[in-house]
């Protein structure tokens, strides 16, 4: 097996043609009129097996001319070899022949995979044109995959950068954020939450939300998330509760809780977000007016009813 140098000249340089024959003469000749031609790159295998081998070592190949007449292994079995393997099915295959004319040898040939079936004696001009019109196709397929790569690549960037623009709004925001499933587990939560709680990712995640959080009139922990649910299913969201969080020391920290649904396809709540100010500090007034009415050192700071 031997490759000839590439005349960077030619409209086929920067392509590999494999080109399969037991016969040496065939293969010089085959070579030289590809290299008058095209300036291809020609790699030459002079059985199946070796050509089997050549595109084992040689992974850039993008077109086989291939004898269809030579022992041990012919062009059809070797086709077929080809055809099985993911890297070479779909480089494609040339037959050429001087014995097998028949339409049912043709028909052979197309059914393992061949592109073309050319008889021997080659005309010139038809086999260089066969091969040009395979190197357009191939040209142009590479530049579809170019082209795609880079609007992958554009895009991939671009939800990235999404990403990471959302990522940074759920971990500086001031305010705690749980995303529950349906069934009220804990499924994730930004620094806020775990600060406020004072709960590791770890421990957090997997707690239920009757663990962390009541509602004045609660009357045990979880006990709420029927009527969340049902008054989620109705509204989507529900707003502005007050309530507190169970820290896990024990310790109460009074919040405004607010809770919206997320629904699957066919309408049922997949996931829970609940986002909750912390109130402490904050002071519960009735009468908003009277409050104000109050001198400044007076005052804390108000949570209107």
């Amino acid at each position: 097996m031997m490759a000839s140098k590439t005349d960077v000249t030619h409209p086929g340089s920067g392509y590999t043609i494999l080109i399969v024959d037991d016969h040496a003469h065939n293969l010089y000749s085959l070579r030289k009129l590809i290299e008058k031609h095209l300036g291809a790159t020609v790699l030459e295998a002079s059985s199946g097996r070796a050509a089997i081998d050549s595109t084992l070592e040689h992974r850039d190949i993008d077109l086989i001319i291939l004898d269809v007449q030579m022992p041990e292994m012919d062009g059809f079995q070797t086709a077929s070899l080809l055809k099985l393997r993911k890297r070479t099915r779909d480089i494609p295959i040339i037959f050429l022949t001087a014995a097998f004319k028949s339409e049912e040898f043709q028909r052979r040939g197309f059914a393992v995979g061949a592109v073309d079936y050319l008889l021997k004696p080659i005309d010139d001009n038809l086999l260089i044109n066969k091969i040009s019109t395979y190197f357009r196709l191939i040209a142009k397929e590479r530049a579809l995959n170019t082209e795609l790569e880079a609007k992958v690549a554009e895009r991939t960037a671009a939800l990235e950068q999404a990403r990471q623009h959302l990522s940074n709004i759920i971990n500086y925001m001031g305010e705690a954020l749980l995303v529950l499933n349906a069934e009220g587990i804990i499924k994730s939560a930004n620094p806020k939450a775990y600060a406020m709680l004072d709960y590791a990712e770890a421990d957090l995640v997997g707690l239920s939300i009757g663990d962390v959080f009541e509602e004045e009139g609660d009357e045990e922990a979880g006990a709420f998330m029927g009527t969340w649910l049902e008054a989620l299913i109705r509204t989507g969201a529900l707003a502005n509760i007050e309530a507190r969080f169970i820290a896990k020391d024990g310790a109460r920290v009074p919040i405004l809780f607010s809770r919206t649904a997320v629904k699957d396809a066919a309408g049922a709540i997949s996931e829970i977000i609940c986002i909750a100010k912390d109130m402490s500090g904050y002071v519960r007034v009735e009468n908003l007016a009277a409050y104000r009415a109050l001198p400044p050192n007076g005052r804390g700071t108000p949570s209107e009813a």
